[in-house]
């Protein structure tokens, strides 16, 4: 399970002394956490890999935002610590599917449901995120849903 892995390296980074890593893991420790607690209400949890990874998903996605708008604001520095919180991230997230695959992923989702237009899109990225969400970026799945049925 990813929070085993998290928990070791967790560990591994306390002994080696790394503080970023530390750090950055304990941030990611700190969002499973609150993830766990409203996942508590919740009538049907979701599996624990795939929250967890929908937790990380998230806090790249928040820290490459911000790397963003650190470089137009000229804090480089910022930047740069950021982009040390999503390589430690990305340690943990399972291996992301290629825009080939994504590709192959969509046609073949595309032709099971029968999919035409856009009309079908909704379908397309529930059927895609329910067999391929720890593998992908859904955002930028969208994207290639749109052009596959436009």
């Amino acid at each position: 399970m990813i929070r085993d892995d998290i928990k070791a390296a967790q560990i591994a980074a306390m002994k080696a002394g790394d503080k970023e890593s530390r750090n950055a893991i304990s941030l990611i420790q700190s969002a499973i956490k609150n993830r766990d607690i409203e996942e508590r209400t919740k009538a049907q949890p979701t599996e624990d890999d795939a929250l967890v990874v929908e937790v990380l998903q998230k806090m790249v996605k928040q820290r490459r935002e911000s790397i963003d708008m650190f470089r137009k604001g000229n804090r480089e520095e910022l930047a740069k610590a950021e982009e040390a919180e999503v390589a430690v991230i990305e340690r943990f997230l399972p291996a992301q599917m290629s825009e080939a695959e994504t590709a192959g992923a969509i046609e073949a989702i595309k032709a099971e449901l029968g999919a035409t237009g856009m009309k079908d899109m909704g379908r397309v990225m529930a059927e895609l995120k329910a067999r391929h969400a720890s593998a992908l970026d859904m955002s930028k799945a969208s994207g290639l849903v749109k052009a596959a049925l436009s």
